[in-house]
């Protein structure tokens, strides 16, 4: 059963932290032939919800205060599940916890996402709402959504 964990950078263990970077690595640039800077140094800054079975991490969010990625929003972003587990819902488990933890971390704080576009439909059914036109990020097209709370 996947449990959900959230965790300060300087809490994380190695093994969390090397899981965390190998799904993300998996996900983002092997699977979504993109090549960019991960390990990009905010991540000692971030609040980082692991989904964890039996020790292996399956989904993660990686979740900012205001003022880190956005200057007037708190923010949720790498969110990222294991391929091994798509099509469970997991994927709306993940991004409801990391609501959750956003209010209860960052109380009355706006959040903000930089979503893939395809996805915008799955972030729309969570409440956010998209603002502006679409842009490239990386290469792949995405929109800016935000989450009044």
């Amino acid at each position: 059963m996947l449990r959900f964990r959230c965790k300060s950078f300087d809490v994380l263990n190695t093994k969390e932290l090397h899981s965390i970077l190998a799904l993300r690595a998996e996900v983002f640039v092997v699977e979504q032939k993109c090549v960019y800077q991960d390990v990009d140094g905010k991540d000692p800054l971030a609040l980082h919800l692991i989904g964890v079975v039996d020790d292996e991490v399956l989904a993660y969010a990686r979740i900012f205060a205001q003022g880190i990625a956005y200057e007037n929003y708190a923010s949720i972003g790498r969110i990222v599940t294991s391929p091994s587990i798509r099509g469970k819902k997991i994927g709306h488990s993940l991004v409801a916890n990391a609501i959750q933890e956003c209010k209860y971390n960052y109380p009355e704080q706006h959040i903000k996402i930089s979503a893939q576009s395809h996805l915008e439909k799955f972030y729309r059914s969570h409440g956010f709402l998209p603002t502006g036109e679409a842009y490239l990020e990386d290469g792949i097209p995405h929109i800016g959504m935000t989450l009044d709370v």
